[in-house]
């Protein structure tokens, strides 16, 4: 979608906005969005950054979905200073604005575009001098977050989801500030289900209740950290295996990607199967060394290309389907 398609959409007579989910587990889905309660989000994470009128923000993700969408609708609320350039995995290369004379108050990126730029010299600096940048979308891997601990600037990581019309938490993970904790704005309450998934209740920017997959340690103060998926959990043989746990203890591990997935089995009602771009024998020995036993792979299966989402997040049911075959 063009800016100018979501302009007139924006501006037509109909109270609602159509949103693309991301996919991440299961089938993208369209649904309707209120305008004002986009508008109420976009006030809030304005407020949240003290970002104010004539500030300047790049637009570099699509408008397919509700981080791009958002954007824009964030430079509308606050009167930012919107520029734009086409969605690639290398934002800050050849901009249409020079980073010398142009300060880039705002931007949110996705982890991949993040990283692409880490690792261009002059894109890395460009990051660098970007006061506030916010990052969704996907996990922030150990060792892009350290190098941007580093960062001189505001760098977060953002927890929402589409139907919170982005996010609802963020993260800082630059500077002393930086924190494991994600802290809720102040229009949003938090509680957990028996389970310890998490509840949002964000009357602002959502009419319903939401209870999440996401299992997550909440402070009484509403700060919370996530553990992990519901969903992504495998039980095998009575014992529960965290995937998302499972694969940050591969992470220094492995030179190339790979995702744990899980298949029925009937002797253990399910089985932990790993899938990697790289050799076998290879991830089976990495396993072996450094998982305990019990979290340990039954099966390894070579594919050509990880399955990911259009947003760069796994495919979690693909990757079931993968394992099932």
């Amino acid at each position: 979608m063009k800016i100018e398609e979501f302009l007139e959409e924006w501006n037509n007579d109909s109270p609602y906005v159509e949103v693309k989910t991301s996919g991440s587990t299961g089938q993208p889905k369209l649904m309707l969005v209120e305008k004002q309660r986009m508008l109420a989000s976009a006030r809030i994470t304005c407020d949240f950054l003290g970002l104010k009128s004539g500030d300047s923000a790049l637009l570099c993700m699509s408008l397919d979905y509700i981080a791009g969408k958002m954007m824009v609708i964030r430079s509308l609320e606050r009167g930012l200073r919107l520029i734009t350039v086409e969605p690639s995995g290398h934002p800050l290369n050849n901009c249409q604005f020079s980073i010398a004379n142009s300060q880039l108050d705002f931007a949110a990126m996705v982890p991949m575009q993040v990283y692409n730029s880490l690792q261009v010299p002059e894109e890395k600096e460009r990051l660098k001098q970007i006061l506030h940048l916010i990052i969704g979308g996907g996990a922030i891997d150990a060792a892009m977050e350290k190098e941007l601990r580093g960062f001189p600037n505001a760098v977060w990581s953002t927890y929402g989801m589409t139907e919170t019309l982005s996010h609802i938490a963020l993260r800082r993970i630059s500077s002393a500030e930086a924190s494991e904790w994600y802290t809720p704005f102040d229009t949003v309450k938090l509680s957990t289900t028996d389970e310890g998934c998490l509840v949002v209740d964000a009357p602002e920017v959502c009419a319903d209740i939401l209870t999440t997959n996401d299992i997550v340690e909440l402070k009484p103060d509403g700060r919370f950290r996530v553990l992990g998926r519901k969903d992504n959990v495998i039980c095998s043989g009575g014992i529960k295996i965290q995937i998302e746990e499972v694969e940050r203890q591969l992470k220094p591990y492995f030179r190339v990607p790979y995702l744990l997935t899980k298949r029925h089995d009937h002797k253990f009602g399910e089985v932990a199967v790993l899938l990697t771009e790289g050799s076998v024998d290879e991830a089976r020995q990495i396993c072996e060394i450094r998982l305990p036993k019990f979290y340990q792979p039954k099966d390894y299966i070579h594919v050509e290309t990880i399955p990911l989402t259009e947003t760069g997040k796994p495919a979690r049911k693909i990757a079931e389907q993968l394992a099932s075959k």
